[in-house]
């Protein structure tokens, strides 16, 4: 798409070169209108002229429009974009996130903003995340979930986001499993019985939602298939009978709900 055709600052004011301080810019084409500009509110053609004046991003650490921040904080060097830290815009800190190194996040975790801390928890090593296991938002806590060490999962078993909690239940230590299988939301559950061992399924069979069951009925140890026999789901009570009935039963329960193998 091509660049609006406008020369506008921030503030919506005609742009000025003769009083721009980089005004001689102009005669070596580092700067050009319509192009690239640091006083144009368009980031890409603030961009242009930092990519083309990398030495001169450090003088604009406390502009008044977030773009030139975030823009500048792309060419900075680590000393000048520390100071960004704690940047009233989260765009700004967005773009320290990415560009600092990850011993320098630390203090991150707590930033106000949801976005800046998802990216911080993306970026951390998974024992740093500790801290953010309680973090406000539901999603930190998921990409904490995904990335926290398995040893530390059962810290987060109870959490009060059904995401969260089932995201643990795909990567926690199946020992720990069965004290997962009575979760209050069935998503969770399902996810339990999808991995719980066919000896550990006994404990879901009376599972209160007709989708577990039927997986239960489907990956269950053969002798612990009886009690099932009276499920009051018809879908569940026919994959039972058909796993009672032996390899036959399976066939014919597969045909009929088109599933044979070629």
């Amino acid at each position: 798409m091509n660049d609006p055709i406008e020369t506008l600052d921030w503030q919506g004011n005609e742009i000025d070169c003769s009083g721009c301080a980089h005004a001689e810019l102009l005669a070596t084409g580092y700067c050009k209108p319509l192009h690239a500009c640091v006083h144009d509110r368009y980031a890409k053609r603030i961009d242009r002229f930092f990519n083309q004046n990398r030495e001169l991003a450090q003088i604009y650490l406390e502009h008044p429009y977030f773009e030139v921040r975030a823009v500048a904080a792309k060419f900075l060097d680590i000393f000048h974009l520390m100071r960004l830290r704690n940047d009233p815009d989260e765009t700004v800190r967005s773009m320290v996130v990415l560009r600092l190194p990850r011993r320098q996040l630390l203090e991150m975790r707590n930033d106000p903003d949801r976005e800046v801390r998802i990216r911080v928890a993306h970026k951390l090593l998974p024992q740093e995340l500790q801290p953010m296991m309680h973090d406000d938002d539901y999603y930190v806590r998921v990409v904490v979930a995904k990335r926290l060490p398995k040893g530390m999962l059962a810290l987060m078993m109870h959490d009060p986001d059904s995401s969260v909690r089932e995201t643990v239940a795909w990567r926690i230590d199946t020992g720990l499993l069965p004290a997962m299988s009575g979760d209050s939301d069935s998503t969770v559950r399902l996810v339990v019985a999808k991995r719980l061992s066919p000896q550990q399924l006994a404990i879901m069979r009376h599972d209160t939602d007709w989708r577990v069951r039927y997986e239960v009925a489907r990956r269950i140890d053969g002798s612990l298939l009886g009690e099932m026999a009276g499920d009051k789901d018809e879908m569940v009570l026919e994959l039972v009978q058909a796993r009672l009935q032996g390899s036959a039963g399976e066939q014919q329960l597969r045909r009929r709900h088109g599933k044979d193998q070629p």
